[in-house]
C-alpha cells in the first residue's frame, strides 16, 4: 500500500518506520518545511493517508485530502468541536476519514474494557471513581485526548458522574478539593521521559480497584495509525476508531 504523512515529527518518522517494516510505500511526506508539496496530484499517489499535526492546520489537511478523494486517519486532536461538520463534509464528497484520540491497540482494548468495568460499578455508587494520567513533560496540553475519552466512557456509563474536570497537578500543586460529587477528576501529571500512563481509580471505604494502561513507548500509537490506514484504504465514510475493533459493549 501507498502512504502520504501529514507531519513528519516524532510521530511520523516512527509510522515510516512501521509502515515500511510492513511492506508499504511512503510517496509523500509533508512537514512544514515543504508545505507547497501538499498538492491534489501528490495526495493521489497515496492509497491513504495519515495525518499526525497541529490543531492549527488539521482541517486544512482534511480539505486537502477531501479534494484529492484520498482516505485520511487523522491522530491530531483539538478540532472535535467540528466533528459533526466535518462528518457532514466528508460523506457529501463521498470521502474516507478515521479518527482516534488514541490509535493504540492496547489502549483501545482499554477505552473498551473501562465501557464495561463502568457499567459494572454503576450497581455500586459507594465506590468514587477519578481518572489520573501521566506524559512527558513537552506535552503542555491537558488532559491528553485519551484522557478525555476514557472519562467519556466512565461518564456514559456511569449515573453518578455527569462531566469531567481536570486538575493538572505538580508538585506545588495539588488541589482536587473543589470537584463536586457528580464530577469526573482528571489528574493530570507531567514527568520527565513518559510516553503515557492513564489509570482508571475506583474507591471506597474497604478498598480500591485500578485499572491502568502504560505505554512503554511510542511505537504502539504509530502501528495503530498504520493499522487504521490499512484498515479504510479502501472504504468510504466517517468513522471513530473503534469501528476498526471487533468490540461488543
Amino acid at each position: 500500500m501507498k502512504i502520504a504523512l501529514l507531519g513528519y515529527g516524532k510521530m511520523g518518522k516512527i509510522i515510516e518506520k512501521i509502515a515500511i517494516s510492513r511492506k508499504h510505500e511512503i510517496v509523500l511526506t509533508i512537514d512544514h518545511d515543504n508545505m507547497h508539496d501538499l498538492t491534489p496530484e501528490n495526495l493521489q499517489k497515496a492509497d491513504a493517508v495519515i495525518e499526525f499535526t497541529t490543531p492549527a492546520s488539521v482541517l486544512s489537511n482534511i480539505d486537502h485530502c477531501f479534494n484529492a478523494g484520498v482516505p485520511i486517519v487523522v491522530g491530531t486532536t483539538g478540532w472535535y468541536d467540528k466533528l459533526a461538520e466535518v462528518k457532514q463534509k466528508c460523506e457529501d464528497s463521498n470521502n474516507a476519514l478515521l479518527y482516534a484520540t488514541n490509535f493504540s491497540v492496547g489502549v483501545n482494548i482499554f477505552f473498551h474494557v473501562n465501557r464495561l468495568l463502568a457499567k459494572v460499578m454503576n450497581s455500586y455508587p459507594y465506590y468514587d471513581v477519578q481518572v489520573e494520567e501521566i506524559h512527558h513533560t513537552q506535552k503542555l496540553d491537558a488532559p491528553s485526548g485519551t484522557a478525555i475519552t476514557i472519562a467519556e466512557g466512565i461518564i456514559n456509563n456511569l449515573d453518578v458522574k455527569n462531566e469531567w474536570v481536570n486538575v493538572l497537578t505538580t508538585d506545588d500543586n495539588h488541589d482536587d478539593d473543589n470537584v463536586a460529587p457528580d464530577q469526573l477528576l482528571i489528574e493530570s501529571m507531567r514527568i520527565d521521559s513518559v510516553p503515557g500512563t492513564h489509570t482508571v481509580i475506583y474507591d471506597s471505604e474497604v478498598d480500591t480497584i485500578e485499572f491502568k494502561h502504560t505505554a512503554h513507548n511510542r511505537n504502539g500509537f504509530a502501528l495503530g495509525a498504520v493499522l487504521a490506514a490499512e484498515w479504510i484504504h479502501d472504504k468510504k465514510g466517517f468513522y471513530p476508531v473503534d469501528a476498526m475493533f471487533d468490540f461488543k459493549d
